[in-house]
Formats: structure tokens, C-alpha cells, sequence
């Protein structure tokens, strides 16, 4: 098969880079390699934004702008992108308008925190999105600043952001759609040896061929946690297989009764397919980190990860998602449910990979609820997930499937809490309290540092009778955070 190295777009021109150790993130080759210093490293991450970049990639027939986190995306990762840094966007001595803008509205004062934030503003202004507060303060989630205060911050991005941005990369938009369609061919990327390599196929054949060869190699979604375990567990991992330029994978299609997400969709491409089935899930999705997570982060990375406070996994089992898994031609369908067997290991079969998610659409008289308990409310862990899929007819439960995650050692259905509310009224208290008291037969819960076994408990009862009453119809709403939130940016 055609095989190439590493290519990607750097200030107009085409880098190529035959030989590179997988490992190696793009802060990394940024500031050692190409001495680009203005990029900052912070939390080493993916938490503070000091490090954040722009990633130009066609998708779909569209250049989008990503902002992403460099300091935890391995460099292979940025194949047939171009890779846009602060030091990019002022033209001679002109400064860019978000740059203009930081300066006229005293938005930097220590200015390590700043690159980073004015990368985050650059995607923003380049989205195409309308622009207002709320808009502002969820591209800006990803960014911590200690010095200057966010008021200056965010009236810098109301200032430069509100009108389309006219600046060089507007200009040479169709240019680069084609230079970028260029890089975006049929070859498979392979940097390295048997023993140490980075390897991106284009195909599903030559992703299984991998897989069959290099059974023990590490398969990478997105990054976002893969990532963390080169930079803070310090693993020296040796053979990686990106998934990310799979056409196959990243698939989205809108089918009569449910929703298929290629494994390789993005958080960030997945979130408005969600927030369609229903606002909670969108909500989920604004909660699962930053914008640079979710333009890196992938469904299939998400759920192949296994973790037990994985948030996506607990409102896709409520939901009745399938899993399909793949490999070397054949592909195998399983509930999500069934895929998780204990901690952090999965029903995937030598050689086999996640290949798609398939979820049901929200049929009429059926409601859904998703909460998540934090002790922060953006941009942390849960200790506990709740999901709920009701069905009801006459006002009684003919349908109901419940899953948390953050309360055993896998995400999981509370099947003795769905056989206490079936054929029950949904209007009755009792009918709460009963589910409720049948949750300590479905889980012992974690006790861990992130919260105490009888707190998880307590959560879950308080979730789970707090999304029964709210699909009852009792006015609850104002209990919640984030419409709150949005009433509040609205006025300012």
C-alpha cells in the first residue's frame, strides 16, 4: 500500500517529516524543534489553554478552524492540517483584530496565560457562529487567566469577534481549501519501524491489516486522554495507531429512528446531533470539557476508554444505544451496555476496534433526563451521572431505562430501580421514593477521593427523583444550573 510521512501546513508551506518518535506531543516539536516559543506550556493537560493552537482541516467540503490543546495532541495527529500558531496571525506590524482587541480593552497583564487565549478568539472569530456572551464565555472555558480577571477578556472577544473577521486567512480561504484537499488523499501515513512507530491509516482494511500486525500497539481517538499518559503517567509508548484520518469512522447520518456517529467523530461534530434528541444531551456535551477538548476528544475514543465516570456512556445505555465493532472485514453489534465488563476492560475481541455508535431517537410520549453532579460544574470528573428514558401512556411507566456512571467500576443500568417505577404512576411521590430505595440492590457504590460511597447514594436517589418529577411536569426547573446560567448572560 502507498505509504507517506507526516505532512502538514506551516505559514504557507508544506513541512514533511519522515521520522518522529510517536510520542512526541506538538508543543513539544513547536517549541524544541521549530523554536516557536510563543505557544506556552501550563498544565501539561489539556486543562489551563496556555497552549492552545488553531487546526485548519477540511471537513465535509468546509475549512474549520479547531482550537485544540498542543501540549496533549501528538504531532502525527496533525496530519494534512495547517497548524496555525500566535506568532501566525499578525501581518507585518499589524496586529490581528482579537490581538488589537486583547491590547485596547486590557486583556493581558503576566501574558503567559494570553497566546492561548487569543488562539481560543482567532476559532471563534473564524466559526462562523453568532457572537455574544454566552458564546464568548464557552470558547473561553478552556482558558484560565489568574491575573487579568475575564471582564476585559471577554469585552476584547464581544469587540473583535461580533462582525465576520476580515484578516489573511479570510483572504486566502478558497486557497487553502484546495492546498488543504490536497493533503487530504487516499495514502496511509506510517513514521518509524516495526518496534517504534506512528502510523495513520486512511482505510478500515489497512487499520485491521495494523492491528493483526501490532496487536500490543496503542489505538489513539482523539488524544485527550492518551495524552495524559505520556505527560503525567510518563509512559513510553512505542507503537501508535491514530484513527483520526479513517474516512469510514467518521461518519454522521440521521436515519428514521436513530442517530449513527462514526467512531471517529469529533465531540465538538457530535454535540448539535445530540442537543437534536434532546436539550439534556446538549447540556451534557457543553459540560464534557473545553472547545479544545471537544475538537480533539471522539465518541469512540470516549466510550473504547472504559472509564467508570465516562459521561457519555451512561446517557447512550439510557438511550438503548448499539455498539458496532469492527475488524479485518467483519463487524460485530452490541448493546452498549454489554460492552463494559469490569474495570476498564470491555467485551473488544483480539483485533477488533469501535467502529460506530447507532442511537434511537426519542419516539412520541418518551422523555429523557440527563444529570450530571460535579464539584465543579464546567470542565470536571462526575461523581455522579444519572440518565433516564422514560415512556409513558396515561401517565403511567410503560417504558423506563435508568444508567449511572460514577457508581461502580463501570457504567451501568439500575435495573431494580426501572422494575420499582414499571406499570407506576409517573405524578406520585411514591412511586419516586420506591425507585429510589431500590438503588442500593443495583449498586455498592465507589468511595474514592472524588466523593464517599453514601454521598454517590444520596446523589443518585436526589437525580433520579428530581428527573422523575421534572418529566411529571412539577416546576423544578429553576434547580437547574445551566438555564440559569444562560437568563444570566443574556442580561449581562
Amino acid at each position: 500500500m502507498a505509504m507517506r510521512p507526516l505532512r502538514f501546513l506551516r505559514r504557507g508551506r508544506l513541512v514533511e517529516i519522515e521520522s518522529f518518535h510517536p510520542r512526541m506531543t506538538l508543543l513539544e516539536w513547536l517549541r524544541l524543534e521549530e523554536r516557536s516559543t510563543g505557544t506556552k506550556e501550563g498544565c501539561a493537560e489539556g486543562d489551563c489553554g496556555a497552549c492552545t493552537v488553531v487546526l485548519a482541516r477540511l471537513r465535509r467540503g468546509q475549512v474549520v478552524y479547531q482550537p485544540v490543546n498542543a501540549c496533549i495532541l501528538l504531532l502525527g495527529q496533525v496530519d494534512g492540517a495547517e497548524v496555525i500558531t500566535v506568532e501566525d496571525l499578525a501581518e507585518a506590524a499589524s496586529l490581528h483584530p482579537v490581538q488589537a482587541a486583547m491590547v485596547d480593552h486590557h486583556g493581558s497583564q503576566c501574558g503567559f496565560c494570553t497566546p492561548g487565549i487569543v488562539m481560543s478568539l482567532f476559532a471563534l472569530s473564524h466559526s462562523g457562529k453568532a457572537v455574544d456572551r454566552g458564546s464568548v464565555t464557552q470558547a473561553l472555558a478552556g482558558n484560565l487567566c489568574r491575573c487579568t480577571g475575564y471582564r476585559p477578556i471577554v469585552e476584547a472577544a464581544l469587540s473583535a469577534c461580533q462582525a465576520p473577521v476580515q484578516d489573511r486567512f479570510t483572504a486566502t480561504l478558497q486557497a487553502s481549501a484546495q492546498v488543504l484537499g490536497a493533503l487530504d488523499d487516499d495514502t496511509n501515513m506510517f513514521s518509524g519501524t516495526d518496534a517504534v512507530f506512528f502510523a495513520a491509516p486512511r482505510s478500515e482494511a489497512f487499520l485491521a491489516a495494523l492491528i493483526e500486525r501490532y496487536p500490543d500497539a496503542t489505538l489513539l481517538g482523539g488524544g485527550t486522554d492518551v495524552g495524559l499518559w505520556i505527560t503525567k503517567d510518563l509512559r513510553d509508548l512505542t507503537q501508535i495507531i491514530w484513527l483520526g484520518r479513517v474516512n469510514s469512522l467518521q461518519q454522521i447520518e440521521v436515519q428514521q429512528d436513530r442517530l449513527l456517529l462514526g467512531a471517529g467523530v469529533t465531540l465538538a461534530e457530535a454535540l448539535p446531533c445530540l442537543a437534536e434528541i434532546d436539550p439534556d444531551l446538549e447540556t451534557l456535551m457543553q459540560r464534557f470539557g473545553s472547545t479544545q477538548i471537544r475538537s480533539s476528544g471522539t465518541v469512540g475514543g470516549n466510550i473504547a476508554n472504559g472509564s467508570p465516570i465516562g459521561d457519555l456512556a451512561p446517557a447512550l445505555i439510557a438511550l438503548g444505544a448499539v455498539l458496532e465493532l469492527g475488524r479485518s472485514g467483519e463487524t460485530r453489534a452490541i448493546p452498549l451496555q454489554d460492552f463494559f465488563l469490569a474495570y476498564r476492560r470491555q467485551d473488544r475481541r483480539p483485533g477488533e476496534y469501535v467502529r460506530a455508535l447507532h442511537i434511537p431517537l426519542l419516539s412520541q410520549g418518551t422523555h429523557f433526563r440527563a444529570l450530571k453532579i460535579s464539584k465543579r460544574y464546567e470542565e470536571d470528573i462526575s461523581s455522579v451521572l444519572a440518565a433516564l428514558r422514560v415512556t409513558l401512556l396515561d401517565g403511567h411507566i410503560v417504558d423506563v431505562r435508568i444508567a449511572y456512571g460514577g457508581m461502580a467500576g463501570t457504567p451501568r443500568r439500575a435495573t431494580h430501580a426501572e422494575q420499582a417505577l414499571l406499570g407506576q404512576p409517573i405524578a406520585s411521590a411514591t412511586t419516586w421514593k420506591n425507585a429510589g430505595e431500590a438503588l442500593p440492590a443495583d449498586f455498592v457504590p465507589l468511595d474514592d477521593h472524588r466523593a464517599s460511597a453514601k454521598y454517590r447514594m444520596q446523589v443518585a436517589r436526589a437525580t433520579l427523583i428530581k428527573a422523575l418529577a421534572e418529566i411529571a411536569g412539577l416546576p423544578t426547573e429553576n434547580t437547574r444550573i445551566h438555564p440559569r446560567r444562560e437568563r444570566e448572560a443574556a442580561h449581562g
